[in-house]
């Protein structure tokens, strides 16, 4: 059971400047809620407590105002500064003490997902023992993406940015991985862009035919709010979805709540905390 889990929140964030210049990203709104919420609420569906979130230099205290410890939903918060974007797999490097001997699961910090059936799926996914997986998404334009070739659930191909058709199946901003990804990711080479990429790490699982594929399926959606245009669409969808179905996405203390890792008193201090908004109302519903 993978018991730790890493959300990468670093970056510049420059397809979104001039918003990004004095917030990061993952602070900013989409609908109701900051966005780094949502890709904590995936690590908190999968049962994870142990929670380290990457974020740029000088930016912690923005995220501590918002986040200072997780105490309040019952789980445990620490943060790691990165001093400049060096690519995904630098986050297991970074994370080294964190992991220790423990597996670990990884989402990007701009990476939104949303189905029926999602909360069974990364359940399922943080079982993992041994080797690496990460879920896979059809998308119309596979040639934005890194896409993956797949056999009997099992990876035989990845390319990123295809440009001729090789598969439909997008790697999306979620992995699960064994111990190893830490020496793994200490053994890779910067790519041109003076990265070190996680398609190379993927690689490397994929070799000793340890890197296997979830699904999320045709109810289900995973959305990049990484440029503008995108991260406007998710907010949009998430409007859309809450104001019909009355229940919210990504509601951290419900999450903690029903998992019952919190009680009506961490709720109380929740709605104290936030004060008189929207947000507070629908937390008072969980517990009236």
């Amino acid at each position: 059971m993978i018991k730790k889990g890493i959300i990468l929140s670093g970056g510049m964030g420059t397809r979104m400047s001039p918003l990004t210049k004095a917030v990061n990203k993952q602070l900013l709104p989409i609908y109701d809620k900051p966005l780094i919420f949502y890709p904590l609420s995936i690590l908190m569906l999968s049962k994870i407590k142990d929670i380290l979130i990457i974020v740029n230099k000088g930016q912690l205290n923005q995220y501590k105002k918002i986040l200072p410890n997780g105490e309040r939903l019952g789980i445990k918060i620490t943060y790691e500064e990165q001093d400049s974007p060096k690519g995904l797999p630098d986050a297991f490097i970074l994370g080294e003490k964190f992991i220790g001997k423990d597996n670990v699961a990884l989402i990007l910090g701009d990476n939104f997902f949303y189905g029926q059936f999602l909360s069974q799926k990364l359940l399922d996914c943080s079982k993992l023992k041994n080797g690496a997986k990460v879920l896979l998404h059809r998308v119309a334009s596979p040639e934005k993406y890194g896409v993956a070739k797949v056999k009997k659930n099992k990876i035989t191909y990845i390319k990123e940015k295809p440009k001729k058709f090789i598969s439909d199946l997008a790697i999306t901003g979620l992995y699960f991985f064994d111990n190893k990804v830490i020496k793994f990711a200490k053994q890779l080479k910067p790519s041109k862009r003076n990265e070190l990429e996680i398609t190379d790490l993927l690689n490397k699982y994929k070799r000793i035919n340890k890197l296997s594929a979830d699904y999320i399926g045709r109810g289900g959606a995973w959305l990049d709010t990484g440029s503008l245009e995108d991260f406007y669409k998710t907010s949009a969808f998430v409007s859309a979805i809450e104001n019909r179905q009355g229940f919210k996405i990504a509601c951290i203390e419900e999450i903690a709540l029903l998992n019952k890792w919190i009680n009506k008193k961490q709720i109380n201090d929740a709605i104290k905390f936030y004060g008189k908004c929207e947000y507070s109302s629908y937390l008072k519903k969980l517990i009236s």
